[in-house]
């Protein structure tokens, strides 16, 4: 049996899906995939994200990412995250059964990923045309072949994804415990990259920069998840949206190439381009990010060995 072709950087996705960008619409995929009943019940009961969010933030860039940016070695990667889901499953508080790798549970998470895609590029990164569209919808296709996964519950085409998506925010998804904890940035630990700011500081900005994180999300739902999680969406907000997405964009098209992406997408670009050998190591999240020793023995974690001193 052939190998699926990996995504290369002649793809839409390897231009859009490893962007810095990304992390803004981070709460809105792990929320979307939360309320998905199997998953949303498999993060309760399986999940420590919520007591190391940046840590398992950022380490869970650089699988994710490798799948997109991994070339030859991408379907490797994909098994391997395909892996971490082997053990995780169960029965939710209504008694219903769930598997991580259930078919239409693991495909959600892949729409998710795809769908993140198009809001990364419409709402940061300058917009996107109907061809531009639908040439990233043939592209998710490629990616998620990757897994080894049954593609019986994929849409085959544009349109049938329409279809399947407005009836998951319509019929599926649910507003339970595992996504109110995600939207729940209250409490949220103060990331690394502001470390050296005083613990006081760091209290008294997490409660604005929680309520417009939240805000920005509000603003990539769908009308009927909105509904669902009972928020409000005026014009006013639409507007400020809009212009906030301008506002980033304009931003990074000052920032040099290469800096634009996550170092697992960065060392994909470098080795496509020439910049580093095609067979270079791959790259992993650096110590800080990984689980703690308690946990590192779990077949639920991706957790590589490591130098403290690699990038973040």
């Amino acid at each position: 049996m052939s190998q699926p072709e990996p995504l290369g950087p002649d793809s839409l996705t390897w231009k859009y899906f490893g962007d810095w960008r990304g992390l803004l619409i981070a709460l809105w995929a792990g929320s979307m995939q939360n309320m998905h009943p199997q998953l949303g019940a498999g993060v309760e009961q399986h999940s420590r994200f919520f007591a190391e969010r940046w840590q398992r933030l950022f380490r869970s860039l650089y699988p994710i990412g490798g799948v997109v940016y991994d070339g030859p070695r991408a379907h490797r990667t994909a098994l391997e995250v395909r892996g971490y889901h082997d053990t995780i499953k169960g029965v939710d508080a209504r008694g219903r059964r769930y598997h991580a790798l259930d078919p239409e549970t693991f495909y959600w998470a892949h729409a998710t990923f795809f769908v993140s895609t198009l809001l990364i590029a419409e709402n940061f990164m300058g917009g996107l045309t109907e061809r531009d569209t639908r040439r990233l919808f043939d592209e998710h296709l490629r990616w998620y072949r990757m897994y080894g996964m049954s593609m019986r519950p994929v849409p085959r085409t544009w349109e049938e994804f329409g279809d399947y998506w407005h009836r998951m925010c319509t019929e599926v998804l649910e507003d339970n415990k595992a996504t109110r904890d995600v939207l729940d940035l209250t409490r949220i630990a103060k990331p690394d990259p502001l470390r050296l700011l005083p613990d006081a500081v760091w209290r008294l900005l997490r409660i604005p920069l929680a309520k417009g994180f939240v805000w920005l999300t509000v603003g990539l739902y769908d009308q009927p998840v909105r509904a669902l999680l009972g928020y409000r969406w005026s014009r006013r907000d639409e507007l400020a949206h809009r212009a906030f997405g301008k506002a980033v964009h304009a931003v990074f098209s000052l920032v040099p190439f290469e800096r634009r992406y996550h170092p697992r997408a960065r060392a994909g670009w470098r080795r496509a381009l020439g910049r580093a050998p095609a067979d270079a190591p791959l790259v992993h999240t650096p110590a800080r990010n990984l689980p703690p020793e308690s946990e590192r023995h779990r077949p639920t974690h991706y957790c590589p060995p490591v130098e403290p001193k690699e990038m973040a």
